[in-house]
């Protein structure tokens, strides 16, 4: 049987491909900073996917040793911006698969004057289990994952028993993964999943409080508009 890091390497993935047309202050952005913050990995034959052999040194990128904190799906930046001014003491590893939303992180990225960012714009979940040596996270994030409604989209979902084993491994002793939806299904269902995972805990035993560092971003706001309660899970490596 394929191990985790194994099947995690599949063409079913937990997002969908926009358009990559950027604004003009996005191309700005791109053309412009794109290699000052931005890490490119080694690809595999899909779009935004990872090669095998795909290994990021921390050290060597960040240039000093610290804890890592990394966030799945950044979108244009506003939590792992804030998060890192939050942390300077960690390096913060974002990827992100949507160019222009990148882009515009790197905008957020330089405003705010942050050194302690990289992103790379690949497909998360395979970089997580590629490469990232084991027990190497200090923190994982998930904010507000595509939600996949429809049953057969479920298989989409990034929350999903693959993924929870190689988070178990990636995570430092510990070390957690925090994860905040909009929607209760959602949260039902992940916590389906993590309860499984024996190498994980619930930190909180059912939804964990609002994990206070984090900025309510335009994701969130839009739930919160919809009149959607917003739900915080914590999971630690046991």
């Amino acid at each position: 049987m394929p191990s985790a890091d194994q099947r995690i390497h599949r063409d079913v993935v937990s997002y969908v491909r926009r358009s990559a047309r950027m604004n003009p202050s996005q191309t700005r952005a791109w053309e412009t900073l794109h290699d000052r913050w931005t890490l490119t990995l080694p690809a595999g034959p899909r779009v935004t996917s990872v090669a095998g052999h795909a290994r990021i040194d921390l050290p060597q990128v960040f240039g000093r040793t610290a804890p890592l904190l990394v966030e799945i799906g950044s979108g244009n930046g506003e939590a792992v911006v804030t998060l890192a001014q939050r942390f300077p003491e960690a390096n913060l590893l974002a990827f992100e698969v949507f160019e222009p939303a990148a882009a515009s992180t790197l905008s957020r990225i330089e405003r705010a004057g942050v050194t302690n960012v990289r992103l790379v714009v690949a497909d998360g979940s395979q970089a997580v289990a590629t490469a990232l040596e084991d027990a190497s996270i200090t923190e994982l994030w998930t904010f507000f994952p595509d939600p996949w409604h429809k049953a057969r989209h479920h298989k989409r979902r990034l929350v999903n028993p693959d993924f929870a084993a190689v988070v178990g491994r990636k995570l430092v002793p510990g070390g957690r993964w925090r994860i905040a939806t909009d929607w209760a299904d959602y949260a039902d269902h992940a916590q389906q999943v993590l309860d499984a995972e024996p190498s994980l805990a619930n930190f909180c035993d059912g939804a964990a409080p609002r994990w206070e560092p984090r900025p309510v971003t335009r994701y969130e706001a839009r739930g919160i508009a919809a009149g959607r309660p917003i739900i915080d899970l914590c999971y630690v490596r046991a």
